[in-house]
């Protein structure tokens, strides 16, 4: 269903599309919800496909890509990282994986954060010393590093153990990771003795060493359940029209952490629905595991099964347990999503009186359900950006946030007034095009600028030129000396003012104002990095990254790249006589 503006209203399935449709012409019968919906919708677009579970999947597809209004939103849908075992080279590496699976190897996880995978892959670097470094790292090395100094690595680049041996090392690693961690303390325990029987009280230290940080991990069995080998524990708990989901991952018979979520939704759906739809969207772009454990039976528990069959092009269990083991993981999870609910709810209602005290302190007509917060960041004018963050009645909104690389050549280095107006025109005009009528929520209640009257002068500006009337906007400076808590508030046609130091609106703004200079801060700095990190070598014709690697890992820099004869060049691995001359006349030839 789509309104006039063709926006998404609402994506829905139906065994019988006519009894469906029909529903929908007989308002009395409807909830105040769907009538509102039913009188915005202008076009109804129809999908037909073979059977209810691909019904069910192209449902959830659709909803996670056009995001409706009247639909269930899962609005958290970022990946989950992985610990990659890479086996591509002849010293396995052990090391954090995010994104798409395609380097070879062989994934653990999923873990529910970074911090779990860096916490388990530090245990581990403890138990079993395997490399972490990268491969140009490696190849570059001609002594041991610090990694070895502290125990945390054998030095297999300077060849300080042999090749058997460190297999034997990735086969723990292994081993550990699927479940077996038993069979590898028992390993550990025996090559310990052995090496004690034979007077070698050092190699005998070392393994005592490995089997105290393994016995660590092992101490914490109350969260870990080796009855279960690799399953989802998905709970939910609602509460005033709001519900939490709470997932537990585990897999090897260990909890890898967990993961929270707030579906967006309407008060009236039930948990059962909710639960649902968070199901449906949840695994539309990952593999489901051999078991889903959930709170609340679904409305359609079979339906959904099969739909996890075919996400998994194999068997999925869908269980509601009522005792035993897996009931007790239910409400744990059950328990933890109840805090993490009441948290929320006790957030939100100090949000709430937070945007009352900004639309009273900005004369603003209802609270605010959309701040847009803007700075800007450069070093002497070198790669200048501009940063906006986006803040509303749950909090930031990150997935809103946007960095703007200033593009106008006619922009001088380092002037604030320029790019704060190229960044402005730039997101107004936007708004502008693709929400004429400011029917969806993609335009700023408030607008707030981190500066003083200059830069409100060409905010104001920008506002005038493009006729946007009535759009809010303040300006904040740092007081004299850049005093927290003497800031000045600039806004038109207003006497600058400043708010009494213990004002939680103060607090507040503050706190928007700091989260854009940190996104802006890290923004330049993450780009500025990735300039450091070029090469000249990079604006040669035919060298891409494989052979880049090739030629700095054969010379050690690109400054002896450049001053290398031609024959050399041509002993590099991958680089042919073609590549070799165009490599040497790049540096060599004028012109």
């Amino acid at each position: 269903m789509t309104d006039a503006a063709g926006m998404p209203l609402y994506v829905g399935k139906a065994k019988s599309l006519r009894k469906r449709v029909t529903s929908y012409t007989r308002p009395r019968g409807l909830p105040e919800r769907i009538r509102v919906m039913v009188a915005h919708t202008t076009e109804l677009e129809v999908v037909s496909t073979h059977t209810e579970v691909e019904a069910l999947l192209l449902e959830s597809n659709l909803i996670k890509q056009l995001r409706p209004r009247y639909n269930i939103l899962l609005r958290d849908d970022k990946s989950f990282p992985y610990i990659l075992l890479r086996t591509d080279s002849d010293w396995a590496q052990l090391m954090k994986h995010r994104g798409a699976r395609n380097k070879d190897g062989e994934y653990f996880g999923p873990f529910a954060s970074a911090g779990a995978v860096n916490r388990t892959l530090n245990t581990l670097q403890k138990v079993f010393p395997l490399r972490s470094c990268s491969d140009s790292i490696f190849a570059g090395r001609t002594r041991p590093c610090l990694q070895y100094q502290i125990k945390r690595c054998t030095a297999p680049c300077v060849d300080l153990i042999d090749a058997d041996e460190y297999g034997e090392i990735v086969g723990q690693a292994r081993a550990f990771l699927s479940g077996r961690s038993q069979d590898v303390q028992q390993a550990l325990s025996k090559k310990m003795e052995n090496a004690s029987q034979e007077l070698d009280f050092e190699t005998a230290a070392i393994y005592r060493d490995r089997i105290r940080a393994l016995t660590q991990v092992q101490a914490h069995q109350d969260i870990n359940v080796r009855s279960i080998d690799e399953a989802d524990v998905i709970s939910a708990h609602q509460k005033g029209g709001s519900t939490c989901v709470q997932v537990f991952f585990y897999r090897a018979g260990q909890n890898y952490g967990t993961r929270t979520y707030f579906p967006n939704h309407a008060r009236a759906i039930n948990v059962g629905e909710v639960l649902e739809a968070f199901v449906g969207q949840f695994y539309s772009d990952k593999k489901p595991p051999k078991l889903v454990l959930i709170s609340h039976k679904l409305p359609n528990q079979e339906l959904v099964k099969k739909a996890l069959i075919v996400r998994a092009d194999r068997n999925v269990e869908v269980s509601c347990p009522q005792r035993g083991t897996r009931r007790t993981l239910i409400e744990s999870a059950m328990r933890n999503a109840s805090d993490a609910l009441a948290r929320r709810l006790s957030e939100s209602a100090t949000q709430r009186k937070l945007l009352d005290g900004v639309a009273e302190l900005f004369d603003l007509d209802t609270p605010p359900k959309r701040i847009e917060v803007y700075d800007n960041s450069h070093i002497s004018g070198t790669n200048a950006l501009g940063a906006m963050i986006v803040s509303g009645e749950d909090g930031f909104e990150k997935n809103a946030y946007r960095k703007f690389n200033i593009k106008d050549p006619d922009t001088v280095s380092g002037d604030d007034y320029a790019m704060m107006r190229e960044v402005l025109t730039r997101r107004l005009s936007r708004a502008l095009r693709e929400d004429p009528d400011r029917a969806g929520n993609t335009w700023p209640d408030l607008i707030m600028i981190d500066g003083g009257p200059g830069q409100l002068s060409v905010a104001l500006e920008v506002i005038d030129e493009l006729g946007i009337p009535d759009q809010p906007i303040v300006a904040i400076a740092k007081g004299p000396d850049r005093d927290a808590g003497r800031e000045r508030f600039h806004m038109p046609e207003r006497t600058p003012f400043t708010l009494p130091m213990q004002d939680p609106v103060l607090y507040f703004m503050q706190r928007l104002r700091d989260e854009a200079h940190r996104f802006a801060i890290g923004s330049h700095r993450a780009r500025r990095s990735k300039d450091i990190a070029k090469s000249v070598i990079d604006e040669i014709p035919g060298v891409g990254a494989k052979r880049k690697r090739a030629l700095l890992n054969h010379f050690g820099s690109a400054t002896s790249v450049a001053r290398a004869g031609l024959s050399d060049l041509e002993t590099v691995d991958g680089i042919s006589h073609t590549v070799a001359r165009r490599i040497y006349d790049y540096f060599n030839v004028d012109g």
